[in-house]
């Protein structure tokens, strides 16, 4: 069995700690020492798997290599999706990448997004999935509903194949709150948790009977792919031309061989503030805190201060979210439109939705702690052993002061380590690059200025990283 994780999207209804560059599986929303995607990569220990195949936009690899990093996880490859095409290409790309040298394992496809209260449940529900898996059957999972949820679509179970394993007798879509409890009621209905268990072969013999195109351009684009260290980087023109669906539209809806496992296991895929102040510790007044927080006569809100002090008073089911370059504040019950927010920071041009002030890179991290309309400053943090590219600007100088730490240097032609409390200027036109020799990580402030201070504003001439 190979896990196969898959950890596209943006998860924007969890704005503003949830960006487009650092989106919610990269974050450590439930958990405070692990994120998603490495809790999601925890819940198979105790199974027997292979290596991990994750998949992840283009512009979240390092995010991703450094998770698993630092999770000691050795991957059987990140593949990149140069842009997304939901679900049914993604399992297509694994699949494919799993039969590359003969073999045919079963897939055990999961979001690096959802969270598990119970995780002996869920390697239960997988090991009572496998055999209908050996055996041919394409199987999801299905959650054992415990209140009529409208945000999820549901799956009816059909004759019995096993305890655990139905056939599936049909998908249905997203209820109406009457419609939902009838399905609760009913005992009949699971929530689609968009999990699924089936041998790479039989995924591909369904996709190509039903919707052959996407697989014709998913052979393509992984016939034209290129491995850099763990990255496997598709032929873009191929994928980009595939068609978008979902596993459920292009394959479980038409296949005669679905199956659902009934799954009870404390499942949430957080997908709104609600979800995470549901499955978050409380106090004694159904309170979730994260932070520095001070709540006076406060009843069922989440709160977390990522940053400063908040304090909330005589309030009742609010969200209350803080970081450094925004705030957020909604009543529990209208949290499905924080998407709505988003869709307007972006239509006004703004950047709130794209990053936080904080911009994690292979490197490091640096933090844009000021800002006017000439010039920049940043926090950088360059971690031991670590290079930035050689680099040029064609519209900004930069100006170094070392904080702590020794950085090496090359300013044009010349190449010298700068110290504790010295400084260095880069002049605008002047090739340049910054390396951290030391066994301590190197911390500097830069002073950017000129008439055009975008991060578009990089012409490389090299990058360990391979970044263009």
């Amino acid at each position: 069995m190979q896990p196969v994780i898959m950890a596209g999207g943006s998860g924007s209804r969890l704005w503003p700690l949830s960006r487009q560059l650092n989106p919610k599986q990269f974050l450590a929303l439930v958990n405070p020492d692990t994120t998603l995607l490495q809790d999601t990569l925890a819940r198979l220990d105790g199974l027997e798997a292979a290596a991990p195949v994750l998949i992840c936009n283009e512009e979240h690899r390092f995010l991703a290599a450094e998770q698993l990093r630092q999770a000691e996880i050795q991957p059987d490859g990140i593949l990149l999706e140069p842009t997304g095409r939901n679900t049914a290409p993604a399992i297509a790309l694994a699949a494919l990448r799993a039969r590359r040298v003969g073999e045919d394992p079963l897939l055990l496809v999961l979001a690096a997004d959802h969270t598990m209260a119970d995780v002996a449940a869920f390697q239960a529900s997988v090991k009572a999935a496998m055999p209908q898996a050996e055996a041919g059957k394409l199987v999801t999972f299905g959650v054992v509903p415990h209140c009529p949820e409208t945000g999820y679509g549901y799956i009816k179970r059909g004759k019995p194949l096993s305890d655990q394993v139905h056939q599936v007798d049909r998908f249905v879509e997203k209820p109406d709150l009457t419609t939902a409890q009838d399905y609760l009621d009913s005992g009949d209905y699971l929530w689609n948790s968009g999990m699924f268990l089936f041998r790479a072969s039989r995924y591909l013999e369904e996709l190509g009977n039903h919707r052959p195109g996407i697989l014709a351009a998913c052979e393509k684009a992984m016939a034209g792919c290129s491995e850099d260290m763990d990255f496997v980087r598709l032929d873009k023109a191929a994928f980009r031309s595939c068609p978008s669906d979902s596993v459920d539209y292009a394959v479980m809806e038409n296949t005669e061989s679905a199956a659902v496992v009934s799954l009870d296991a404390g499942w949430s895929d957080i997908g709104s503030w609600s979800a995470l102040w549901e499955v978050g510790g409380k106090d004694e007044n159904d309170n979730s805190h994260y932070g520095d927080v001070i709540a006076q006569d406060c009843q069922c809100t989440l709160v977390r201060a990522e940053h400063r002090l908040v304090a909330t008073v005589g309030v009742r089911d609010l969200i209350v979210v803080e970081t450094k370059d925004a705030v957020l504040v909604a009543h529990k019950d209208s949290v499905q439109d924080v998407k709505k927010v988003v869709e307007r920071i972006r239509d006004d041009g703004r950047h709130e939705h794209i990053n936080h002030r904080e911009v994690y890179r292979p490197w490091g991290v640096y933090d844009s702690i000021d800002n006017g309309e000439r010039y920049q400053v940043k926090r950088i943090t360059v971690k031991p052993g670590a290079r930035l590219s050689l680099q040029m600007h064609h519209h900004r100088a930069e100006h170094w002061v070392v904080v702590s730490g020794t950085a090496k240097v090359t300013n044009g032609d010349k190449t010298y380590l700068v110290t504790e409390n010295e400084s260095t200027f880069i002049p605008i036109g002047c090739t340049h690059t910054l390396e951290n020799p030391g066994v301590i990580d190197l911390e500097l402030i830069e002073v950017q200025s000129g008439s055009y201070l975008g991060e578009d504003d990089i012409v490389r001439f090299e990058d360990r990283y391979g970044r263009c």
